[in-house]
Parts: C-alpha cells; structure tokens; sequence
C-alpha cells in the first residue's frame, strides 16, 4: 500500500511538472509570435525563452506548429473571456461601439492580435495552417453575432440586415483594423472610424431606430 501511494504521489508530480512545462513554453510562444513573428517562432527559440530544452517542444505539442495553435488558443481564450465580461449588460449599439472602441486599443497594446496576425501570416507558407487558423477565428464571428443580435432584438434594424452578416463583418473588419494599424501605428485612421461609428449609432438611437427600448416603447402604444 506504502508503495502504490508512492507511485501515485510520483505520477502526480511528473504531472504538475508537465503542466507547469506546457504552460511555460505556451507562454513564451505567444511571447515570441509577437515579438518575431511566424518565421521567428523556432523551437530553439521558444524552448530558450522558455528556459527548457527544445525536445520538449515535440514531446508536449507533437511540434512547433502545434504550440504556436495552442498559443492562439490561449490568447482566444483569454480574450474571450475579456471580450464576453465587457459586453454584459450593454443594451444599445453606441455602448457596442464604444465597448469595441476599447477594447481594440487594450489589444493593441497587450498585442494580442500580433498573435493571430503572426499566424495568418504563417499559414501562406505552412500547409493545414490555415485551416486550423480559421477554425478559431470562427468562434469570433459567433460571438460578435450574438452581440449584435442581442443589442438589436427588437430593434428594426435587426429585420433589415441579418445578425450572422454583421457578425462575420465586425470580425472582418475589426481584424483588418488591427492589420492595418500594426504596419505603421498608426491609429489615428481607426480612432476617426470608432468616432465616425458612435456618431452613427447615437444619432440611429436617437430617432428610434437603433434603440431596443425605443422599439419596445413604440410596441406598447400601438
């Protein structure tokens, strides 16, 4: 019996030792993606930035590339769960705006989107990549979906243009936006287009048609 609660205490601590080594070189994955880039991600120089040996690389992740997917579905995760925290509770689409305001320079200086922006890059070179990639930016477009649709259930608006169409749109172009601003930036352009949109919807909210509350209002007096 002495012996059996050895062994089990033994595989317990290898266990923890593997999470803690997994989660090490996750880390300095994402860590390298947005400081080099796809091409600069090598298992010597994540293994390094780790402070592990590189082998170790191949025997957590099977390769490099599958612990450059498990870095991106870190950073998605996190951000996710960032992402879901500061839309609870909004109820019109100029909250929406602005919350996506926000949140885009918080990406931008964490450098989040660096992460993804590095593995779109890696997948023109690298097959199976983009597939992978593409399987988690998917989710993306689901969560800004409901968002949307959320924001504008019962306004008019949501009869006019389709929530899934909005979705996919916000994801395109909030990635382009990161995209963009990354080259020089520069995000000066992007401000401007987050105050050109706010000025969009609180002028929409204000004669009715962007507003939940103003429909359901006009529901009730009919």
């Amino acid at each position: 019996m002495a012996k059996t609660a050895h062994v089990g205490k033994a595989e317990t601590q290898s266990s923890t030792r593997g999470d803690e080594t997994r989660r090490q070189l996750i880390e300095a994955a994402i860590g390298t993606l947005k400081d080099h880039g796809f091409a600069g991600a090598s298992a010597r120089v994540i293994a390094d930035r780790a402070g592990v040996n590189q082998g170790l690389v191949f025997y957590h992740f099977d390769s490099v590339v599958g612990l450059l997917l498990a870095a991106l579905d870190a950073v998605s995760a996190t951000r996710q769960a960032r992402y879901g925290e500061a839309v609870a509770g909004v109820t019109s689409p100029a909250e929406l705006v602005e919350v996506a305001s926000s949140i885009y320079r918080e990406d931008l200086d964490a450098g989040h989107v660096a992460v993804l922006v590095a593995m779109i890059a890696g997948a023109a070179s690298t097959p199976g990549l983009g597939e992978e990639v593409a399987k988690r930016i998917e989710p993306w477009a689901g969560f800004a979906r409901d968002a949307i649709a959320g924001v504008l259930a019962d306004s008019p608006l949501s009869s006019i243009v389709p929530a899934d169409d909005l979705g996919f749109a916000v994801v395109a172009l909030y990635l382009g936006i990161e995209m963009l601003t990354q080259l020089d930036g520069n995000r000066a352009p992007a401000d401007a287009l987050f105050e050109r949109a706010a000025s969009l919807t609180g002028l929409l909210t204000g004669v009715g048609i962007g507003s939940t509350s103003s429909a359901k209002e006009a529901e009730a007096k009919g």
